[in-house]
């Protein structure tokens, strides 16, 4: 399990792990917690014979510095694939990561930049078919319009083991009529 770090004013900032939300914690830096799920840390036992224990919430704000989440995600297959939900975005069936491709919308060839927003998912044997084409070109019709991540979307793209309450506080900040997780 991995903990959701916001800022003080509920912006994501982080995946750590359990160890550094207990540092977190230890520090007084805590200022609210969000989300059902908990884990427990077991710490050491004092000359009572009782052992510590700390309950961590999944989603935690600390105080600290802010960081501003803005810029880019990093285009890659790996979160390609995710934003689109492993579709092809042209035949629309799903497939395992290892059968999809990067499929650029203006071809490269033809001056297309490799950005989020002409980029998407293709199955091995629609990209073939549309080749270095546009859509029209090639009489195909995209299912979706390719988009660049928002910082909410972006921390769901980070992470593959979400908890439901993580998902739950991501996706209510996800773009409109995005419905493209899993």
């Amino acid at each position: 399990m991995f903990v959701l770090r916001l800022n003080k004013s509920g912006m994501p900032q982080a995946w750590i792990t359990p160890e550094d939300a207990a540092k977190h914690y230890a520090q007084g830096r805590v200022l609210f917690e969000l989300g059902e799920s908990k884990k427990i840390l077991h710490g050491g036992w004092n000359n009572q014979g009782v052992q510590s224990v700390l309950e961590l919430s999944s989603i935690i704000a600390c105080e600290g510095k802010v960081t501003a989440m803005g810029g880019e995600i990093s285009l890659c297959n790996r979160y390609l694939f995710r934003r689109d939900n492993y579709l092809c975005m042209y035949c629309g069936q799903k497939f395992k990561p290892s059968q999809l491709t990067r499929d650029h919308i203006m071809p490269r060839s033809r001056g297309g930049k490799d950005i989020w927003t002409n980029t998407a998912t293709a199955c091995s044997r629609c990209n073939c078919h549309k080749a270095a084409r546009t859509p029209e070109e090639a009489g195909m019709t995209l299912i979706a319009i390719p988009f660049v991540p928002n910082v909410y979307e972006r921390f769901y793209l980070m992470n593959r083991r979400i908890l439901s309450d993580q998902m739950a506080f991501l996706g209510n900040h996800f773009s409109q009529n995005r419905s493209w997780c899993a």
